[in-house]
């Protein structure tokens, strides 16, 4: 190695050290991720909650990480089933099984601020968001209906959130039990819109949460707002198991690489970087092949697309074409939720116009394929062709392409 290597190389291993050091000190900014998991201590996580309700409950406290039609496959199983997350996406077969477990006497708790129209449609129910005109901000204030629960002001929530509530209830079948508004210099609320509901189904109860941030561990871990979650979650009666769902949310954990553990902490991400860049050094300043020739060994061929194709056409031999396309649409709501962050509650002439402007589709191809979903949606089943199911996968690719800039 010459000298100006030798002096060009501690230069750039100083710079680099001034670079981590830097990065390491800097101080995090807050992460308001709507993870509401159970293993999150940042604001929007659910440890806190999680943490009362297992120490109060004890065996009454019920984990589950399967999806709902799974775990309700239990007949044995009762109680309370509690979904919290920014949104639950149940597919149709899903609400079904809810729905007739919840008849035979149990309970559904769901916070969240998106429902799934299956839920939405069952119930009558119709949801939106508030909103001042004449001003920007969105900071929540709740209060109860219940004389017992209902403070004397509105409990604030100090941090921009949408506010969703119900635009429809049926009043007649369904009990209001909490109130919602934006924050407009006032702790009372003038404007009252229900985001908190009681809906008899059977011989159970579902309760639905517009709100889930009240049981976050921001507003948990608030002198102010603490009481809410508490007065929220005492109308899920003592003697009831509480079930947990951990499969809806936002904050799962999916990653399975064993270096998440390294590059999910910074300083071993860091110490890990600089480490490959040692290697990368030593090859380019020092490393000599020393080794014979290495014998070419040819890799076992991937049999992932021939297992997919027989997989598929096991549905297809079993002609439910129905199914499969309900599939397709659900991920295809999926898509549009989490790639252009955008609400599939309500599907409207507003929906289509925000839709198209983000995928980089027009409005009429837009407004075409929904056209079809929701012809697809409800339909007779039997009346589903598998030219109707090509058809539906082969637009959705297209707009998906579009979206992506590959068209």
């Amino acid at each position: 190695m010459s000298k100006f290597q030798k002096i060009l190389l501690i230069v750039f291993v100083a710079v680099l050290a001034l670079l981590v050091y830097t990065e390491a000190t800097k101080k995090q900014p807050i992460n308001w991720f709507p993870s509401y998991s159970k293993l999150d201590k940042i604001p929007l996580g659910t440890y806190v909650l999680h943490d009362l309700l297992s120490a109060k409950m004890g065996d009454r406290f019920i984990e589950v990480n399967k999806p709902p039609y799974e775990v309700l496959k239990d007949s044995t199983l009762t109680g309370t089933y509690f979904f919290l997350n920014n949104y639950v996406s149940f597919d149709k077969t899903e609400v079904e099984d809810l729905l007739e477990w919840t008849s035979k006497g149990n309970q559904i708790f769901i916070a969240a601020s998106s429902l799934p129209d299956k839920i939405i449609d069952t119930l009558s129910l119709k949801t939106t968001s508030d909103y001042l005109l004449d001003n920007m901000g969105s900071e929540p204030i709740l209060n109860f209906t219940n004389k017992k629960l209902k403070a004397k002001n509105a409990y604030r929530l100090n941090k921009e959130f949408n506010v969703a509530y119900f635009e429809e209830v049926d009043t007649l079948n369904q009990k209001m039990l909490g109130l919602t508004q934006i924050f407009n210099d006032t702790l009372k609320i003038t404007r009252p819109n229900v985001n908190f509901i009681e809906a008899p189904f059977g011989e159970g109860k579902i309760y639905i949460h517009l709100q889930p941030q009240i049981f976050s561990n921001y507003v948990l871990l608030s002198e102010e707002n603490k009481e809410l979650a508490e007065k929220a979650l005492s109308y899920i009666p003592e003697d009831n198991n509480l079930i947990w769902d951990n499969h809806y949310k936002s904050g799962k954990r999916i990653n399975t690489s064993p270096l998440r553990a390294i590059l999910t902490n910074r300083y071993l991400k860091w110490a890990y970087y600089i480490m490959l860049i040692g290697v990368v050094l030593y090859v380019l300043f020092q490393g000599k092949r020393k080794q014979r020739s290495i014998k070419i060994v040819t890799p076992l061929k991937n049999k992932t697309f021939e297992y997919t194709q027989t997989i598929s056409g096991m549905y297809l031999d079993k002609k439910e074409h129905h199914k499969i396309a309900l599939k397709q649409i659900n991920l295809f709501f999926e898509f549009i939720r989490t790639r252009l962050r955008l609400p599939t509650e309500k599907v409207d002439n507003r929906f289509f116009k925000a839709v198209a402007a983000r995928s980089g589709n027009t409005l009429e191809d837009t407004q075409a394929i929904f056209t079809m979903i929701e012809k697809i949606q409800y339909q007779n089943s039997e009346l589903t062709t598998q030219a109707q199911l090509e058809e539906l996968y082969n637009t959705i690719s297209k707009f998906k392409k579009q979206t992506d800039g590959k068209s």
